[in-house]
């Protein structure tokens, strides 16, 4: 199976991503005659039963699932002096652990949005755009995504950033800018996975999984949508925040329980100038992995 590359916006430099689950991805969503067997047999019932992902949920809240924490940490090098707490009861907990403010500065300007989460982007200014990372003849269906008419023709030539979240990542997640939040919609769907393996094989994944919808009036970049989309092996979209009530960049939004994950954000055209940097990773057909606070754009 094709490695996953990246490029480091810290560093500028290429990486390859240690994936977390290579085997189980590689057998639902790889090429091979076996794994085209097998995801045919048991995608379906993986993906759009959510007891199964419910159930690997709960064994990860349950005690002896601390032990898997130090081997994971050792595994994919993460940096433990970041944690706001050193000890877990479980693995669930250290999964949505939260880590020291001063770890993850925000970018500082009202005219500046910062990234919402620790993650790898990619960003579109338009969305005509979203099918030249994936595979060419898929086009993003905004209206299945958004489940809205007047959503769609709102934001069909506005500019989306899709930050994916891998197991590794810290998975809380962040307003990108002082707005007024509204509450969250549900829209009910699949568990399959958001990694690019299974993505290339079939963007709908991105409309047809469980997501949330928050509607964000914001003080200088009109009213955007914040989307949180669900996953294979993810329990639960937690939304901390409340509705109706002023937010500040930076602020919690919610957590993700066990599992890779996603976010899309939309902006309406003309709202935001995106990051060169991430707009030319993005057209070379890499995503960016940087880290919640940065700099995501500012204002046109």
């Amino acid at each position: 199976m094709k490695d996953i590359q990246y490029i480091d916006r810290k560093s500028k430099k290429m990486e390859t991503e240690k994936v977390y689950g290579h085997r189980a991805l590689s057998l639902l969503y790889g090429n091979s005659w076996a794994a085209r067997i097998f995801s045919f047999l048991f995608l379906p019932i993986l993906s759009r039963i959510p007891w199964f992902s419910q159930v690997y949920g709960f064994f990860q809240k349950r005690e002896a699932s601390a032990k898997k924490i130090a081997p994971f940490i050792s595994a994919y090098g993460i940096d433990e002096s970041e944690f706001l707490e050193t000890s877990f009861s479980s693995f669930n907990e250290f999964f949505i652990r939260k880590l020291k403010k001063e770890k993850r500065p925000i970018a500082t300007g009202s005219e500046i949005a910062c990234l919402p989460a620790d993650g790898r982007y990619l960003v579109f200014p338009d969305l005509s755009q979203v099918q030249r990372f994936y595979v060419k003849g898929q086009c993003f269906d905004l209206a299945s995504f958004l489940q809205n008419d007047a959503y769609a023709r709102r934001y069909c030539d506005g500019t989306m950033v899709i930050a994916r979240l891998c197991p590794v990542d810290y998975h809380r997640f962040h307003f990108v800018c002082d707005g007024m939040p509204r509450k969250s919609m549900a829209v009910v769907g699949d568990y399959q996975s958001v990694n690019p393996i299974a993505l290339r094989r079939n963007l709908s994944i991105l409309w047809k999984n469980k997501r949330m919808i928050t509607e964000i009036d914001t003080d200088r970049f009109g009213t955007l949508l914040y989307v949180e989309i669900g996953a294979i092996c993810v329990g639960t979209i937690h939304q901390t925040y409340v509705s109706d009530v002023k937010v500040r960049k930076g602020d919690e939004k919610g957590y993700f329980s066990f599992g890779g994950s996603c976010l899309v954000l939309l902006f309406e055209k003309g709202r935001i100038r995106l990051d060169e940097d991430l707009i030319q990773n993005s057209m070379c057909g890499f995503e960016t992995r940087a880290n919640f606070g940065e700099s995501l754009g500012s204002v046109l």
